[in-house]
C-alpha cells in the first residue's frame, strides 16, 4: 500500500515515513514525496490559508494511493503575543473522500522575522536570513527556524511530526 506526501521537502517526507512506524496498521506502507504547489502564498499568514495549502497538497497528489498527506506551516493571529502571530504546522490526511486535520503546537516567531513576513511579504526562510538568524538558504528543509531559536531542542521534523500525529488520531478512531 502507498502513501503520497504532497511535497519533496525531505523533512516532511521523512517525518511521515518515520512516524508511521509507530502505527502497526500503517508501518508497512510505502511513502513517496510528490512535487506539488500549495496553491497558497509562499508564507501563509492565516490559519485558514495554512489549512487550505495543506488540503490542496493532499488532494492534488491523491492518485494510486490509500492516503495522501498535505503538510503546510504558516502564521496565525494569536492575541496577547508580542507580534500578534504564532507559527503552526498543519497536516491534512486525505483518503479520496474525507480530510483529517491535525495541528502542531504553535510558537511565536521572533519579532524581526514576523515583521519581514508581514510587512515585506517574505517567506520564513528569507525573513530568517534577512534578520540574521541563519545563512542557510533552505532552512525549511533542515532544522527550521524553530530549531535555531530553540537551540536544537525542537527541530522542524519533530514539530512536523506533532501535526502528523494529531491528524492520525482520526485514522485510529474512525
Amino acid at each position: 500500500m502507498n502513501i503520497r506526501v504532497g511535497s519533496l521537502n525531505k523533512i516532511k517526507v521523512e517525518a511521515v515515513r518515520e512516524l508511521l512506524q509507530d502505527y502497526p496498521h500503517l508501518a508497512s506502507f510505502t511513502v513517496e514525496g510528490v512535487s506539488v504547489e500549495s496553491a497558497v502564498s509562499a508564507q501563509p499568514k492565516t490559519l485558514e490559508e495554512t489549512i487550505q495549502g495543506a488540503m490542496h497538497r493532499a488532494q492534488a497528489v491523491f492518485e494510486n494511493c490509500t492516503y495522501s498527506f498535505g503538510i503546510e506551516s504558516g502564521l496565525m493571529a494569536v492575541p496577547y503575543t508580542k507580534t500578534g502571530f504564532m507559527d503552526v504546522c498543519v497536516c491534512v490526511i486525505y483518503n479520496g473522500k474525507d480530510y483529517y486535520l491535525g495541528l502542531s503546537s504553535a510558537w511565536e516567531v521572533p519579532q524581526p522575522v514576523t515583521r519581514l513576513i508581514m510587512e515585506e511579504g517574505l517567506d520564513m526562510n528569507d525573513a530568517a536570513m534577512r534578520a540574521g538568524y541563519t545563512t542557510n538558504s533552505n532552512i525549511g528543509s533542515d532544522q527550521g527556524l524553530i530549531g535555531i531559536v530553540t537551540k536544537g531542542r525542537l527541530d522542524r521534523k519533530t514539530y512536523t511530526k506533532e501535526a502528523i500525529r494529531t491528524a492520525l488520531i482520526h485514522l485510529e478512531t474512525s
